[in-house]
């Protein structure tokens, strides 16, 4: 039998060379039904070598002026996200519980459930709306949102039940907001550069955890967790002028789907027709589950283990979003992703929860979480253009809905599980299950592989 590495090769070939006939198969279908007279005389146009250098670019998607905008306003509310989501995790851990890391899954779980409650209308939303109309109510609500608990917190009259209940009134937002802004990027740059953009749109998320928790944990430790609330909610506006200014002209914007063809129905019903979309979705839910739970690791080893103040505790988000930036600038300069990246991607997050697990010092455990935040980021920038690049654009909002579902909405179910394996068992251990969890989706991955290595021998022969 071939080494391990030659059979991962051959798989990953084949579902190249599938991966191509579908494209071309999908490309014929549009062809036909597109009138002669809409497509350019003479044969396509020869692409040179240096045209190809440039597309390889990683930052390819920035010439283009409604990228540039979006993106400057989007990094300024992600800075302020994720002050927000640092300063909330330190006042519900810190100062309105004792070290309760099931409060801390609560919170997650109430700010992310939403997104899986409200699948049949947020997908569908971003499908019939328009998306710029839609984000613009989104931002808004969410800045309304960060500003009221911030006012609750400075003047202290904050209490347990209020976190829970912006948590959950944030997630409703963010249940619609989330769909729509991942699919209105194609309307930005078209489907030649989405793949480069939906990794610029992680590297600008992930700096944005480098630099936001860090200027938490000094304005928490200084003033207190209140004005880091009141600091997202100003952050909002960057977003709301960006959006404002945006001039997209009509042929960029996406193709309406009728409410009457299905809903979320109709996405599932796509999903289930494809293999490929089924096993990425397969391996998200286990790492999204019970992997990316980097508040509870982070917060209940800080706190418990290493008994580090807000200062330290902000910085370690950062240590893991120094590797999350180096994960996704990495794949802004794939051109398409592979089954083959997704696996290593989930190995590699999984043995790095084990190897942070045993890490004895703050420092060392800290270093862990850059490799764990290079890999997860791999990953699940991987498995969204994935998503995006194979599915059809009338159907790419639905599916994306039910792709952000279990990306963010199966937290409810990790969460708390996690967050009781911490207060029972101890912090080390939460990790362990953040271990299982990514080795179990590369061995899902690796079985695909081995699936479609055999499929495509015997086609060969």
């Amino acid at each position: 039998m071939p080494p391990l590495w030659r059979r991962v090769g051959v798989a990953a070939t084949a579902l190249r060379r599938n991966g191509a006939a579908r494209r071309e198969t999908l490309s014929a279908r549009r062809e036909a039904r597109t009138p002669e007279s809409a497509l350019p005389a003479g044969p396509r146009p020869h692409v040179s070598s240096s045209a190809n250098l440039s597309s390889a670019s990683a930052f390819r998607s920035l010439r283009n002026p409604n990228y540039r905008l979006w993106a400057t306003g989007a990094f300024v509310s992600n800075i302020g996200t994720w002050m927000q989501r640092t300063a909330q995790d330190w006042l519900v851990l810190a100062e309105l519980t004792p070290h309760s890391g099931t409060a801390v899954g609560i919170v997650m779980a109430l700010q992310f459930g939403p997104s899986l409650a409200l699948l049949p209308f947020t997908g569908l939303a971003a499908d019939v709306f328009d998306r710029r109309k839609l984000l613009l109510v989104t931002q808004s609500t969410m800045g309304v949102l960060a500003l009221g608990l911030g006012l609750l917190t400075v003047f202290g009259a904050v209490e347990l039940w209020h976190v829970y209940a912006f948590a959950f009134l944030l997630g409703c937002a963010t249940a619609f907001d989330a769909p729509a802004r991942q699919t209105f990027v194609s309307e930005l740059v078209g489907t030649a550069d989405l793949s480069n953009a939906v990794a610029l749109n992680s590297t600008s998320f992930q700096a944005a955890r480098m630099i936001g928790p860090a200027i938490a944990g000094v304005v928490i430790a200084g003033f207190g967790s209140g004005w880091a609330f009141l600091a997202n909610a100003a952050s909002f506006a960057a977003m709301i002028f960006a959006l404002a200014r945006l001039r997209i002209v009509d042929r960029d914007r996406h193709e309406r789907a009728a409410p009457a063809r299905g809903g979320i129905a109709e996405g599932w019903r796509y999903v289930r027709a494809r293999p490929d979309q089924r096993v990425v979705l397969a391996m998200l839910f286990l790492i999204a589950t019970f992997g990316l739970n980097f508040p509870i690791f982070i917060a209940t080893m800080a706190v418990s283990v290493f008994h580090a103040g807000a200062h330290r505790y902000g910085l370690l988000t950062s240590l893991l979003a120094i590797g999350s930036v180096a994960g996704a600038l990495l794949a802004a300069r794939r051109e398409r992703p592979q089954m083959s990246v997704l696996l290593i991607g989930a190995a590699v997050f999984g043995a790095g929860c084990a190897v942070a697990a045993a890490m004895p010092d703050y420092w060392l455990f800290g270093a862990t979480l850059v490799v764990m935040g290079a890999a997860s980021q791999t990953f699940m920038t991987g498995a969204n253009s994935t998503i995006q690049l194979g599915t059809d654009p009338p159907m790419r909002g639905r599916v994306m809905a039910i792709y952000l579902a279990i990306a963010m909405g199966t937290t409810p179910l990790g969460a708390p599980i996690v967050g009781w394996v911490a207060d029972v068992a101890g912090a080390r251990w939460s990790l362990a299950v953040g271990a299982a969890a990514g080795l179990g989706a590369a061995l899902i991955g690796l079985l695909y592989l081995r699936v479609s290595s055999v499929e495509a021998r015997a086609n060969v022969e």
